[in-house]
């Protein structure tokens, strides 16, 4: 089955290439997470050239969308999630993302006390929860007294942009109706995401990026039939095929080798090869 792109006047802020691209916007940024925490940030800056926005869609094995710090320290690691996973599935995936800022920090020469305080956002159009919520806000505490907290300083948030009832605020609500939707109110956050995405359209440079981008994963899933069509003369060419494409789907969401291993019952070295072959690593 053949592999449709989306057309580069059809994108929006839902689609991940966009989504970084608007959040390239310190401003914009800034004005997101506010919203997102009803709190005031002062200044961000963006972190590591290979975690960051900063090395763009040609490169290979960028992490984390948007990985940035705050003025108080605090790092964050902002997500747009459109594939419709568990609420498990999401879970693992956040747990991943925390252990990979952490190694990041201790990579940077730190020792683990000084580990800083983090807070991952996912932004889903779907509920993983089916509670109506429009916002899921998780941290480590005791079981047998819910508000003895554990103190890692971890915080994940789930946005789900479906959600039912009047639980946020009406900036928030207004975000997640334009992420949703598209739904263009008067509201100024909104107005600003909505002109920074016709600004991207307009800009010839995004524009090429993305075209380099779709044909790397053009590239890519033509490699991944050839790698199914070798596998498929062992356990039949339709099952090789369909299973060296999801394992390539799998890392282009980023799950982990062990857990794409896991999910294939692929061993661990098969899965090094199929993502060399693709020119994956992370």
């Amino acid at each position: 089955m053949a592999f449709v792109f989306k057309a580069w006047e059809d994108l929006t802020i839902q689609d991940d290439f966009m989504f970084k691209a608007v959040m390239k916007s310190k401003e914009l940024c800034m004005s997101v997470l506010e919203a997102i925490l009803d709190e005031p940030i002062h200044d961000i800056k963006y972190l590591g050239e290979e975690l960051s926005l900063k090395a763009g869609y040609e490169s290979k094995g960028v992490r984390l969308d948007v990985y940035v710090e705050d003025e108080a320290h605090t790092v964050y690691d902002v997500e747009m999630q459109v594939g419709s996973e568990t609420d498990e599935e999401l879970a693992k995936r956040m747990r991943y993302y925390q252990s990979q800022m952490d190694a990041d920090h201790l990579a940077r020469g730190k020792d683990y006390v000084e580990l800083k305080k983090t807070i991952i956002i996912f932004i889903c159009p779907f509920d993983p929860y089916k509670r109506g919520w429009h916002l899921y806000c998780f941290e480590n505490t005791c079981c047998r007294d819910a508000t003895l907290k554990l103190g890692d300083d971890t915080v994940k948030i789930i946005l789900n942009t479906r959600g039912m009832g009047e639980d946020i605020t009406p900036q928030l609500q207004a975000f997640m109706d334009y992420v949703n939707s598209g739904i263009i109110s008067a509201n100024p956050l909104v107005q600003a995401l909505d002109q920074r995405v016709n600004d991207v359209k307009r800009n010839e440079k995004e524009r090429v990026s993305y075209m380099k981008y779709e044909l790397n994963l053009r590239d890519a899933r033509k490699d991944g039939e050839k790698a199914g069509e070798a596998r498929g003369r062992a356990e039949g060419e339709a099952k090789g095929k369909a299973l060296v494409i999801r394992v390539w789907h799998m890392l282009q969401e980023k799950v982990s080798f062990p857990e794409i291993a896991l999910k294939t019952n692929l061993s661990l070295k098969e899965v090094e090869q199929i993502a060399h072959e693709f020119g994956v690593v992370y």
